[in-house]
């Protein structure tokens, strides 16, 4: 983790719990709250690295766990990480490759800030748009999802394409985010299972 962010509590917590960076909590929280992942919960989890949501994915669930990410990822016990583009279809198959079956798909994937905050949640959507279609693509009936966002008028009609998917879907804002951070979780839950044509809604 970049030390840009500084040396906070929840940073400290994540250093002596072994995770590789804050982001662990995030994900922890999300659960906790949420309930998103069920014990035996075969997950993929896109813009991975550096891993910290796969060491708590591990601890999760004893199904299958799949990273992917444009970075590597060092290896994690019990953990299949893939390097690539999730979006692009070749990755995409070697993902559902690995799987029998998709119960949840979760992504911390972020682009890199610009500093123009339009600008940075614009492409935070088009990345969530992306997450959108890989889930309709990979994820059982029932499935979950969880996407990161920003806050703004675009992250409410993520909103609305999410929903239009999934039978319930709500914004979370993790306490474990940093001060300040427009960064927003969608936590879809019960995938409909019906996805034909959603090119065309996303």
């Amino acid at each position: 983790m970049g030390s840009q962010w500084g040396r906070d509590r929840v940073y400290a917590r994540a250093v002596r719990a072994g995770y590789r960076s804050r982001a662990a909590y995030k994900l922890l929280e999300i659960q906790q709250r949420n309930a998103i992942i069920r014990p035996d919960d075969n997950v993929v989890d896109i813009g991975a690295a550096p891993g910290s949501w796969l060491q708590v994915l591990r601890e999760l669930t004893g199904g299958k766990v799949i990273g992917v990410d444009l970075n590597p990822i060092a290896p994690i016990e019990g953990v299949t990480t893939i390097v690539g583009d999730f979006t692009d279809p070749e990755v995409q198959e070697r993902i559902l490759a690995e799987l029998d079956l998709v119960n949840v798909v979760v992504s911390d994937a972020s682009p890199k800030l610009s500093g123009h905050r339009s600008y940075d949640q614009a492409r935070a959507v088009a990345l969530g748009e992306e997450a959108l279609l890989f889930a309709c693509r990979a994820l059982k009936p029932g499935g979950n999802l969880v996407i990161k966002s920003f806050q703004g008028e675009l992250f409410v009609d993520l909103m609305t394409k999410v929903r239009r998917h999934f039978r319930s879907v709500k914004g979370y804002r993790a306490k474990a985010s940093r001060k300040g951070s427009a960064e927003m979780y969608i936590i879809a839950k019960n995938f409909i299972g019906n996805c034909d044509g959603a090119e065309g809604y996303v």
